[in-house]
């Protein structure tokens, strides 16, 4: 931010008009209540472990940069400086971006009908010079005393939401939640692409504890309600957590460093590097049964500590996020199999579908890391709309139009090889290693599945163990690797240690593909 000092002469030089001083006297006296809280609400900042709204700007944007709309907003009005919250146009690493930030000191950030104006105007702003913007949400909700002024109209509340909607895909959304973010206003971030929550301070709920209890009559804690904890671990909503102001900061800047400025703008690049651990033919068990992280493999393939996980404590069987490749972004989604199993949940597949919708939005090509034995079964996932669940994500894989590439690390049963962007669905290319399989479903369960009453017939253990293994043998025959790239299923199989020169040269060859899908409207994906 720029120098703090009031831009008013006040002094002695500065004219002899007495209502002229006075102007100066009012506007030097509101723009000093802006930028430091009173003693009593600076207190309770510190106490919290939070930075003052300026402050936390001024960790964002580049040294000078910004430039503030709207700061004299409800200046009439006794103890509303700014009216609560600050807007305006500043650079990171000299991009330009929007800035909207709630000021928690001014009647717990909450909104008035200026309050909502401001909001409006930087979101039109960032519609009409398609920029992108950082909300730093801190937030108690609406005014109740400024209801209708704030809430139902034309310019309401509501229009921040229609405005955030009409944003997505168009430009980065990033959202930083330092503290609550209560009732319509927890939809703020619900339509950013990436929310990072600070742990013991932030939260999000439509309605309080004290109201829940009220209506429903639970009794449950902020934190249980809707903690930071609580949304980056149980129900998804928040993307990572972070230990105070400063980290989030830290993470949201990061994070803005792997997307382009709109949705026609070219990707961020950086200078190459190689990875931290490259990858060898021992990185990946040969055994399919054998548990590991794949994260061993993705540090192998991107640039040395390129890797920005997102969503790394929901869903943690399947793991998302941004690495550099020769320094350009690629976005990774890669089953786990040190998770239970790598297997698929609706959870998981939610976090898949919304990462690779961001991901074709701002044109960052989707690199598959397929290690999975297919969807979850049984009566709770059938309850819980597993299939709906999956079929979004295979919606999402089938609809990108990025360049995608599908490496069967090891195994890829069932639906999963549709879901992790396989042959069916068009990807530029279908890589396998040594160690891949790809089928219906593995050897045992399959045998098991075609054979069972033959099985049960046969009354000496050691026969039925024979039978059982002949039938294994001619199931892994059938889908043998070879087979499968004679057939064309494989585009190419390869050793892990040239998996990442192989890749990067396809990446080149797919730069300027045609992004054309359907000559439709839209699609209805199935959520």
């Amino acid at each position: 931010m720029r120098d703090t000092t009031p831009p008013f002469a006040t002094g002695a030089d500065a004219g002899n008009d007495p209502r002229v001083t006075g102007v100066r006297q009012r506007f030097a006296a509101a723009w000093a209540a802006s930028e430091t809280p009173p003693a009593k609400a600076a207190a309770k900042l510190a106490d919290q472990n939070k930075l003052h709204v300026r402050e936390r700007i001024r960790l964002l944007v580049d040294e000078g940069s910004f430039v503030e709309d709207g700061r004299f907003a409800n200046a009439t009005a006794t103890g509303l400086p700014a009216d609560g919250v600050v807007t305006g146009h500043g650079t990171i690493e000299g991009r330009p971006v929007i800035v909207v930030a709630n000021d928690p000191t001014v009647k717990a950030g909450s909104w008035g009908s200026r309050t909502v104006e401001k909001i409006v105007r930087a979101t039109e702003m960032a519609l009409r010079e398609e920029l992108p913007v950082f909300w730093f949400v801190d937030s108690a909700g609406a005014r109740i005393t400024d209801q209708v002024e704030m809430f139902p109209s034309r310019r309401g509340a509501g229009r921040i939401f229609h405005n955030e909607v009409a944003l997505s895909g168009k430009v980065p959304q990033i959202c930083c939640l330092f503290g609550p973010s209560a009732a319509g206003g927890a939809y703020i971030p619900s339509f950013c692409d990436i929310v990072i929550m600070v742990e013991g301070n932030a939260s999000m709920y439509l309605g309080s504890p004290r109201m829940a209890e009220m209506v429903v009559g639970e009794k449950v804690s902020l934190e249980e309600m809707g903690g930071a904890r609580m949304h980056c671990t149980v129900s998804g909503v928040g993307d990572l957590l972070a230990q105070d102001d400063a980290e989030a900061i830290e993470l949201a800047k990061l994070y803005f460093s792997y997307v382009p400025q709109n949705w026609h703008s070219d990707l961020p690049t950086y200078d190459p590097e190689e990875p931290a651990t490259p990858l060898t033919r021992h990185t990946v068990p040969e055994r399919e049964s054998v548990p590991f992280d794949i994260r061993t493999v993705i540090d192998g393939l991107v640039d040395e500590d390129s890797f920005f996980e997102i969503k790394p404590l929901f869903a943690a069987e399947l793991v998302i996020g941004f690495g550099r490749m020769a320094g350009e972004p690629v976005g990774i989604v890669a089953n786990n199999s040190a998770v239970k199993g790598g297997v698929l949940f609706t959870d998981s597949a939610d976090k898949a579908s919304r990462f690779i919708w961001l991901c074709d939005a701002f044109s960052i090509p989707l690199v598959y890391l397929a290690d999975v034995p297919g969807f979850m079964i049984g009566s709770e996932v059938e309850r819980g709309g597993i299939i709906r669940h999956g079929a979004k994500m295979v919606s999402a894989v089938s609809s990108a139009t990025v360049p995608q590439f599908c490496v069967i690390v090891r195994k890829a049963y069932g639906a999963g090889l549709y879901a992790m962007g396989g042959p069916g669905f068009a990807p530029d290319a279908t890589i396998a290693l040594p160690t891949a399989r790809i089928a219906v479903m593995g050897p045992e369960a399959a045998v098991n599945a075609v054979f069972a009453n033959k099985i049960a017939e046969i009354a000496d253990p050691d026969a039925r163990a024979a039978y059982i293994a002949d039938r294994r043998r001619e199931y892994e025959e059938d889908v043998d690797l070879e087979r499968l790239a004679a057939d064309l299923v494989l585009d190419q199989v390869i050793e892990a240690d040239a998996l990442r020169e192989e890749l990067l040269h396809r990446l080149r060859y797919a730069h300027g593909r045609d992004r054309m899908w359907a000559t439709k409207r839209r699609d209805v994906p199935p959520v």
